[in-house]
């Protein structure tokens, strides 16, 4: 018969038990403070592995890194670099699940509890190009790719 059973639970007095033990980490925004070791044989690199490692080396990720995931992500670069060479699944698959474990994409920190700072940005004055008295978007993506500074 509906209706029988017992009461449900005052939902005010229901709470989580199980508080997550782990602690989120706040990564600054704008990459490690100190320097951080050059790719060994950089030289050696294709300009595109170079460019590969130096997203790393100045990412948000980089400041918690380790002498062990330097390594790791020194290792990783001659795979990079074969896969430039003659681009494979099977490396790509490889490179993918390392850069995985160094918090690559969104939600790899996610999983690790990361999150990234907001960047400090400096107040851009207003300009009244637009209708609405700033400047359109428009207006500002053409400046960055152009290149050109605000005076």
């Amino acid at each position: 018969m509906p209706g029988n059973g017992p009461l449900p639970k005052d939902a005010s007095q229901r709470r989580r038990r199980n508080a997550d033990a782990v602690t989120t980490t706040v990564l600054p925004a704008n990459g490690p403070d100190g320097p951080t070791p050059e790719l060994p044989g950089g030289h050696d690199y294709d300009s595109r592995t170079l460019a590969w490692y130096e997203t790393w080396r100045s990412s948000p990720q980089a400041a918690t890194f380790l002498p062990t995931d330097w390594q790791r992500l020194h290792m990783l670069a001659e795979l990079v670099q074969e896969y430039w060479g003659e681009p494979r699944k099977d490396l790509l698959a490889e490179i993918r699940l390392n850069e995985a474990s160094l918090g690559g994409t969104a939600a790899d920190r996610v999983r690790l509890r990361w999150t990234v700072a907001e960047p400090d940005i400096e107040p851009v004055a207003r300009r009244s190009a637009s209708p609405r008295g700033g400047t359109s978007r428009r207006d500002r993506v053409l400046k960055v790719v152009d290149g050109q500074a605000d005076s």
